[in-house]
């Protein structure tokens, strides 16, 4: 390709999930409200687990801050998404592109190594549950908080560096809704074999070891569980490991199906696959989270409850208001 073709793009068009102008409004209407009940859902997660006491345990307090990196993760997404559906120039700037690849890649990671350290937790809570309390104290949570965050946040902005590197052709189209990692990947004239490289080396380690520490710390529990005598005791403790394990499941099921080919068999329907891990996997959240779990829903409950009396004591509060200023003109007069 000759020089004239090869530019360094201003914006990039995000040619979204369908480029036929009716299927626009259909899409918006669709995704709208996914993004109201992700946001919605995880912030009932995070109110309920620092409203009640009973949890107020390592579990429940990675579960709030998987909520908060949920609502970061899809906000990312989605707000571009649907101004796009609505907008008949697709474009986003060179600048927010790399800015949205970046959080997109952090976040994505961090709730990755947060369903690990849940993971963890779940272990030593079945397996050493004499000394869950020792072990899993409060400095041992924040070192695995600040871990989840810092890897994630380090390994996002590794691959920002490489890719700003990369010249890019004439054309500026991404076939993405936002700004993925592989689609912009492919746009690039300029040799991107240090950038594979370091995505199927450095890339992969940091996507296997927060995987290793789910594999490895069930396979622990399924042992422990499989010496507990009684069935009851065997389905109580399986159990608590349910919501995570269905989460989890459905997170790294769609992430190996999308990112561990090569870049040339990139297509449509790893677009749509990434619509999974990305949008539906963090509005699920609270639903398996509070539907599969019996202190969560005790504790929306509650949450639910003292919102509705809250509600009813400010109702009472305005018409005792009203009723004593309707008294006083009537006095007045």
């Amino acid at each position: 390709m000759g020089r004239t073709n090869i530019t360094q793009p201003t914006e990039f068009i995000l040619l979204g999930l369908s480029s036929q102008p009716e299927d626009q409004k259909p899409l918006f209407a669709m995704f709208l409200p996914i993004y109201l009940i992700t946001v919605i859902g995880n912030l009932l997660i995070i109110l309920t687990i620092s409203s009640d006491t009973h949890l107020q345990t390592p579990m429940y307090f990675f579960l709030s801050v998987l909520s908060v990196v949920d609502i970061c993760y899809v906000t990312v997404i989605i707000p571009k998404m649907l101004a796009n559906f609505l907008s008949e120039r697709k474009a986003i700037s060179y600048g927010e592109c790399l800015t949205q690849m970046y959080f997109f890649i952090a976040f994505g990671n961090t709730d990755s190594y947060l369903l690990a350290a849940m993971a963890i937790d779940r272990y030593v809570a079945i397996c050493n549950p004499l000394h869950y309390i020792t072990i899993m104290n409060h400095r041992r949570c924040v070192l695995l908080l600040v871990l989840s965050f810092c890897i994630p946040h380090l390994h996002s902005l590794l691959h920002i560096l490489l890719t700003n590197q990369l010249i890019f052709c004439a054309s500026n189209v991404i076939h993405h809704f936002f700004c993925d990692d592989q689609s912009v990947l492919k746009l690039s004239c300029s040799s991107h074999f240090v950038k594979e490289i370091t995505v199927m080396t450095e890339g992969l380690a940091i996507i296997m070891t927060p995987f290793s520490c789910i594999i490895i710390s069930y396979l622990r529990i399924f042992i422990t569980v499989l010496k507990i005598p009684s069935a009851a005791g065997k389905c109580k403790a399986f159990s608590t490991c349910g919501s995570h394990l269905t989460v989890v499941t459905l997170f790294y099921g769609s992430i190996s199906y999308v990112y561990f080919k090569p870049l040339s068999n990139y297509t449509v329907r790893d677009r749509i696959a990434t619509i999974v891990y990305t949008i539906l996997t963090p509005m699920l959240n609270p639903f398996i989270y509070s539907l599969r779990n019996k202190d969560m829903k005790q504790g929306l409950m509650k949450l639910m409850h003292r919102g509705l009396e809250k509600l009813i004591s400010r109702i009472k509060f305005q018409m005792n208001r009203l009723s004593t200023t309707n008294s006083n003109k009537i006095r007045g007069a």
